[in-house]
């Protein structure tokens, strides 16, 4: 059993570092732009350890399904368009996710404070620290 449930949809509420977090992705000028503006809501389904994450927003949506404990392929495209190889595990009550591929230190961690979605991004030298609340 999942020690947490991140079930729901989640709306962003702040965002830190997001800008040099992507150009640390080579993500071009034009759509870090537009990307900065946007308040993107996460949609998360959970049956124990398997999920789906929903990221939508006006630009574009991305899809990422896995399952605890089971490395992926993860293919970003629409996002910095490369293909890695992801494993996401529980750290207590916190998902973390090591992307492996063509950039250093790259991943994510997810978790509950209260009644808000913490997500953490980092690649390379850039950490990017959002927000998120139930929508």
């Amino acid at each position: 059993m999942a020690p947490v449930d991140f079930s729901g949809t989640w709306g962003l509420v702040s965002s830190e570092n997001f800008e040099n977090y992507m150009k640390s992705l080579d993500i071009d000028f034009m759509t870090r732009k537009v990307a900065k503006m946007l308040t993107p809501q996460k949609v998360i389904e959970q049956q124990g350890d398997k999920f789906s994450i929903r990221t939508l927003s006006t630009f574009r949506n991305y899809l990422v399904e896995f399952k605890v404990g089971e490395e992926y392929e993860e293919d970003t495209k629409g996002l910095d368009n490369r293909k890695l190889l992801s494993l996401v595990t529980w750290d207590n009550e916190r998902l973390v996710c090591v992307q492996k591929g063509e950039k250093k230190n790259r991943g994510w961690t997810h978790w509950i404070q209260g009644d808000e979605l913490h997500l953490e991004l980092t690649c390379e030298d850039q950490l990017c620290k959002q927000v998120y609340q139930k929508v």
